[in-house]
């Protein structure tokens, strides 16, 4: 749901959190879609952790005159798309208005009045400061463990308690209608907003209408731009509550407009469907997306396991799921010394932090959370915080913090060592995702290291040969 194309395909979900986690801390990645994500709070600074450069927030600018957001830079954007020119910008821009118009024939045609066409998108102007945020290139330097020290910590959990304890009646009631945890719908409204707090601030018509008439992602906005004014003139939410991140997701949960086309509900009956300030309705819709996306009732998100001592780190991959009984027969134990409850269950193995670090066996309804934000250390975050919302204790075993996360610069070098070594086949660009770990992995099986894919800066030194 929510970095390419998730966010842009399904919901800039709030958490950009996906893009710096780098492969340095086992940075787990989110699509380049899904991290179109507000710009403002812990989802966006998040959502930016795991994905890459394409679409985190940008560099920090100057306030504008007013001593409001910064006006756009007036750059080329870092993507080299010929959309994000400097030139290909103003000269969109300066056709805005005519290409907002010209969508009014596809607004007649979703049913939108004419009236309500002219009055939603009357004064509306580009808010170029978004190229600068599509296409910037940040520096990424925090790992998976201290991201998860953020999102998951005693002041969201005492106030995911708070929420929970306020609305029990409309959690019980989703529960049933829904079969959807409550605990891990409290903990996407934490982790997305800070329980409505950092929704983003944007007017979302002209954010979609910006990124439709202007940029690389056209087609795509063009979608969201029209679905948003379906919501205005379905009555659903009003012209102020539609504010968000400037990708265009807004609410406590983050819907991007298509998305809560497609999974929103009046929860209440009270013929509104109002995810920003209807407790019941948000509830329920970010239940509904949960279950439509395949969430198993009564079934857990994964456990953290201890990895036996000489396992093969070939395994630790998305693509290589086992049942929980071959898992075991690996000499793979729960960390907490508990038995697993169903050996049937499929599981893959993720180990973001190799050797060092503990391991996970994900189970259904986190590739499901994944849906919802296609990042691993996002899913990672949101079970974990459902688990100690729910009265669970924290990770058993330790990370390494001991580790230095790799620069930007660094990676680009790792990358470049590996291709020259033969094992890297993609184009460098400082961005580690499932490529790259199988390079590392190989380059570290060919010096009899474990192949576990984590680019530490010893790596990096064995690369460059010293």
């Amino acid at each position: 749901m929510g970095l390419p194309e998730r966010a842009m395909t399904n919901r800039a979900g709030a958490i950009l959190i996906a893009a710096a986690l780098v492969c340095s801390s086992q940075a787990v990645f989110v699509s380049p879609s899904q991290a179109q994500s507000s710009d403002n709070g812990i989802s966006n600074f998040l959502g930016n952790i795991f994905q890459g450069p394409k679409s985190g927030p940008a560099p920090q600018a100057a306030p504008g005159p007013d001593g409001g957001p910064p006006p756009w830079s007036g750059e080329d954007g870092a993507s080299g798309h010929p959309l994000m020119t400097a030139s290909a910008i103003r000269e969109a821009a300066a056709n805005f208005q005519n290409c907002v118009a010209a969508m009014w024939p596809d607004a007649a045609r979703r049913n939108i009045t004419q009236a309500n066409f002219e009055r939603f998108t009357a004064g509306l102007a580009p808010d170029l400061r978004i190229m600068d945020l599509m296409d910037s290139q940040p520096e990424f330097t925090k790992a998976i463990w201290d991201y998860l020290d953020i999102l998951v910590n005693d002041n969201r959990l005492a106030k995911g308690r708070e929420i929970l304890a306020k609305y029990k009646p409309q959690f019980d009631a989703v529960e049933k209608a829904y079969g959807v945890d409550r605990y891990a719908i409290a903990s996407i409204w934490g982790i997305e907003s800070n329980y409505s707090t950092q929704m983003g601030d944007r007017n979302v018509v002209q954010s979609t209408a910006t990124l439709a008439c202007v940029g690389r992602r056209q087609a795509y906005f063009k979608d969201e731009f029209l679905t948003a004014l379906e919501i205005l003139n379905r009555g659903d939410l009003r012209p102020e509550q539609m504010r968000g991140s400037w990708a265009g997701a807004f609410g406590p949960t983050q819907f991007m407009p298509t998305a809560f086309k497609r999974y929103a509900v009046d929860a209440d009956g009270d013929g509104r469907r109002d995810v920003v300030d209807n407790a019941a309705d948000l509830i329920a819709s970010t239940a509904n997306n949960l279950k439509k996306d395949g969430w198993q009732t009564g079934r857990t998100w994964g456990y953290e396991v201890v990895l036996p001592e000489g396992f093969n780190f070939m395994l630790a991959d998305k693509a290589k799921a086992m049942t929980i009984a071959q898992w075991q027969s690996q000499g793979m134990k729960r960390a907490d010394g508990k038995p697993f409850p169903d050996s049937t269950e499929k599981a893959y193995l993720l180990a973001p932090a190799g050797t060092q670090g503990p391991g996970f066996l994900m189970l259904q309804n986190f590739r499901v959370i994944m849906k919802y934000n296609p990042a691993e250390a996002y899913a990672l975050a949101i079970g974990h915080f459902a688990d100690r919302l729910r009265g669970g204790p924290a990770f058993v075993q330790p990370w390494p913090r001991q580790e230095r996360v790799l620069s930007r610069a660094e990676r680009l070098e790792l990358q470049q060592l590996l291709a020259q070594r033969g094992f890297y086949k993609g184009t460098p660009d400082g961005q580690f995702g499932g490529q790259t770990r199988e390079a590392l992995r190989s380059f570290q099986a060919s010096i009899g290291a474990p192949a576990d894919g984590f680019a530490s800066s010893d790596v990096l030194e064995r690369l460059r040969g010293r």
